[in-house]
């Protein structure tokens, strides 16, 4: 699933392509995709210019001229890609398409069709499914060290799955908790509410400076992740223990292992990050 430095390298490379463009077509062969149906869509949308593209942890913020925003969450596979109309032939997975008032067309693909858009007044994003409990961005000026503390010390789940709850801080996925972890010598297993104060300091640190060097090199590619333009992502080439099951950790030398936490691959340093006892009070 593209985690927050996919999103936002999607973001990056799509707002050019269809910024100022006006809609005056919309199709799909996947209706489920489009949350209260493709004449929903057709009618809030046709004639409209996209004005801008945010993002809010995994979800893409489509702006209109009209103060509608269209909420789109690629989910494990989703894909947009521009390309002239109707020159390029539609692939198997394209699902949804706009078409703009310059022949170009914006397209979606899913292989698994999880994705969904849904429409929404612009400045209500907030009131999304998703959107509502959405933790802070992992920005120095967003992420809080006290609030992300205090939220650790409130929880007894292993440190990693509460990375994964997208109410602690936006955006994190497996990959980016098991780098993080590793950048700041946590073991994945160690209950959260049992981190010292440094551990959790060096845990937040590492949260915004891995993300952010991830959004620079354009993401990370391990399976099937591109930008907008169809360019693969470079931070798969800086990765520590993410699919790095049996090789030296780059800090000690110890053969990284993969294990298994809440149902989730799970990659670490025996050495570089050692389970202290589990003691909870």
């Amino acid at each position: 699933m593209p985690e927050l430095p996919e999103v936002e390298n999607v973001r990056l490379s799509l707002l050019p392509l269809i910024q100022g463009k006006t809609i005056t077509a919309i199709g799909t062969n996947w209706e489920k995709i489009l949350t209260g149906g493709l004449a929903h869509f057709q009618q809030t949308l046709v004639g409209h210019t996209v004005t801008g593209l945010d993002r809010r942890g995994k979800y893409l913020l489509f702006r209109f001229d009209h103060g509608v925003t269209m909420v789109s969450h690629l989910r494990m596979e989703g894909k947009y890609q521009v390309v002239p109309y109707p020159t390029v032939p539609f692939g198997r997975f394209a699902h949804v398409w706009f078409t703009f008032s310059d022949d170009s067309q914006l397209r979606y693909h899913d292989m698994r069709k999880f994705g969904r858009m849904q429409l929404i007044a612009t400045g209500q994003e907030h009131t999304v499914s998703g959107l509502a409990s959405l933790g802070p961005e992992p920005t120095p000026a967003q992420f809080d060290l006290a609030a992300f503390a205090a939220k650790l010390k409130a929880r007894k789940a292993p440190i990693k799955s509460v990375l994964l709850d997208q109410t602690v801080v936006a955006g994190v996925g497996n990959i980016y908790a098991d780098e993080t972890l590793w950048q700041a010598r946590v073991n994945p297993q160690q209950p959260a509410c049992t981190l010292k104060k440094t551990e959790i300091a060096a845990l937040h640190d590492a949260i915004i400076a891995v993300l952010a060097q991830s959004i620079q090199l354009g993401g990370t590619s391990v399976h099937t992740f591109v930008d907008a333009t169809g360019a693969r992502g470079g931070f798969q080439d800086r990765l520590h223990v993410y699919e790095r099951q049996g090789e030296p950790c780059d800090r000690c030398g110890t053969a990284i292992v993969k294990i298994k936490v809440g149902q989730r691959g799970t990659h670490y340093c025996p050495k570089c990050q050692p389970l202290r006892k589990r003691v909870i009070r």
